[in-house]
């Protein structure tokens, strides 16, 4: 979820909580639920710590030799360790703006400054060394003035300075008066980041509305499409059933004229059959007929012809 981009950390969020309460892990959803969307300077610190596992065992480690070195006060080691401090956070500060702008993130000069200063921070304190290492900084980490030395430096207690040597009354006071307005200062950057976070997470939230709306609207969009088109789809089918119909109807119809001239022409066949026969039997008789008359013709010639032919 903190790998995510911070544009999709919303919308990462809901589908994690979403599957942990779906497998009945009611309180890792809520707790999923409760995690704040980082900074930009939160996330790219996160991205670094992924992206750079090696660099970021090796800045660990780095921390605690100085935190060491301060507890002890050692001078020589303290130098030499600060000097390494200032050039690897300037190196770790340019490769996490590197993978921020890989990952399509473009920072102002504000959040890198906040990258250099979480970085910073996680040298001089045990405890923002320990948040960091988790990879789910929600907001950038302030380093303090000076590192701590002793064996509180470890335990993550209240950061001062050591304690410096026996002041007036009115240095007290001034040296107050500077606590208490860094203090205010402090609590004031906070705010700003907290309100920012939240600006931030409703800018998410609006982005996310948006862009769901942008997609249903072009859902609805194609929807509506796709409907015109089986609508136009449907018509044709239906004009050309009807003309299929008209074409079935007006061939049924010849078929039966058809079929009704084949039975009148079956009929007229049968009755010319007749006739032929009837006509047929006619002639044969009229021909027999006739041969009867010529003969009978014949015969009664030769009988005039010849006088000795009895009657």
């Amino acid at each position: 979820m903190y790998g995510a981009p911070p544009s999709a950390f919303v919308t990462r969020r809901a589908e994690l909580a979403l599957a942990a309460k779906s497998d009945g892990r009611a309180d890792d959803a809520r707790r999923i639920r409760a995690a704040r969307r980082p900074t930009l300077a939160a996330w790219t610190a996160n991205l670094l710590l992924r992206a750079e596992p090696e660099e970021s065992r090796r800045f660990l480690e780095l921390g605690r030799a100085l935190r060491e070195a301060y507890r002890s006060l050692d001078a020589t080691a303290i130098g030499e360790l600060s000097e390494q401090r200032r050039r690897i956070v300037a190196a770790l500060t340019r490769q996490a703006v590197q993978h921020a702008r890989d990952a399509g993130q473009r920072l102002s000069d504000s959040v890198r400054q906040d990258v250099e200063s979480t970085l910073r921070a996680v040298l001089a304190d045990a405890q923002a060394a320990d948040q960091w290492a988790t990879g789910r900084l929600e907001s950038a980490l302030i380093p303090p003035s000076d590192f701590p030395s002793g064996p509180a430096a470890e335990a993550g207690t209240p950061r001062q300075p050591p304690p410096p040597p026996t002041r007036s009354r009115p240095q007290d006071e001034l040296a107050e008066r500077r606590r208490q307005r860094q203090e205010r200062l402090e609590q004031a950057r906070t705010a700003a980041e907290e309100a920012q976070r939240r600006l931030d997470d409703r800018r998410a939230d609006h982005q996310d509305a948006d862009t769901a709306l942008r997609r249903a609207q072009d859902r609805q969009g194609q929807a509506e499409r796709q409907q015109d088109d089986a609508q136009r789809q449907l018509t044709a089918a239906e004009e050309q059933l009807r003309q299929a119909q008209e074409t079935h109807r007006t061939a049924q119809e010849q078929l039966n004229e058809a079929q009704e001239d084949l039975r009148h022409a079956a009929r007229d066949r049968r009755e010319a059959e007749r006739r032929a026969h009837t006509t047929a039997e006619a002639l044969t008789h009229a021909e027999q007929e006739a041969r009867e008359a010529t003969q009978q013709l014949k015969r009664l010639t030769r009988r005039r012809t010849d006088p000795s032919e009895k009657p």
